[in-house]
């Protein structure tokens, strides 16, 4: 008798109690960056007529390495990341910001391989990773250039 309600109450709990919607999977490759606007946003255009943003945001490796055997610690790295955004709706906000500007940003991460007949030495012959933008956060945007200038009284 009580083998049935048993049964009936291990099938209830598998079910997917917080949704009724079908499962779905799917992979995610992302990757959060908190740094600084290497430069103002570039406005540029797609081959077959699409404008699109491109940003450049630095982060630096904290805390420093390890200290070296003579005790001196090295510096920490900077790393460099070129970021695609094709979302227009975005674009306004990424205008906005300058140069220094403290940022959040989260992008999908791809990484691409080299194209087997392309020419040595061009982008397309090494293995690249494409940051596609999707989601821009200032935390604190720069004082533009005159705003920084103090003029003495």
């Amino acid at each position: 008798m009580f083998a049935t309600i048993r049964s009936a109450r291990v099938g209830a709990s598998a079910q997917r109690l917080f949704s009724t919607s079908a499962r779905r999977q799917f992979d995610v490759a992302k990757l959060t960056l908190i740094g600084r606007l290497g430069a103002e946003p570039e406005t540029k255009t797609t081959a077959n007529g699409k404008e699109y943003l491109t940003y450049t945001v630095a982060t630096t490796n904290f805390p420093p390495p390890p200290p070296n055997p003579d005790g001196s610690r090295p510096s920490a790295r900077t790393s460099w990341h070129q970021i695609f955004c094709f979302t227009p709706s975005a674009f306004d906000t990424l205008r906005y910001a300058r140069k220094g500007a403290h940022v959040y940003v989260e992008c999908n991460y791809e990484l691409r391989d080299p194209e087997p007949h392309a020419e040595p030495g061009s982008p397309q012959s090494h293995r690249q990773i494409f940051l596609r933008h999707d989601h821009f956060r200032i935390l604190k945007n720069s004082k533009p250039a005159s705003e920084e200038e103090e003029i003495p009284e």
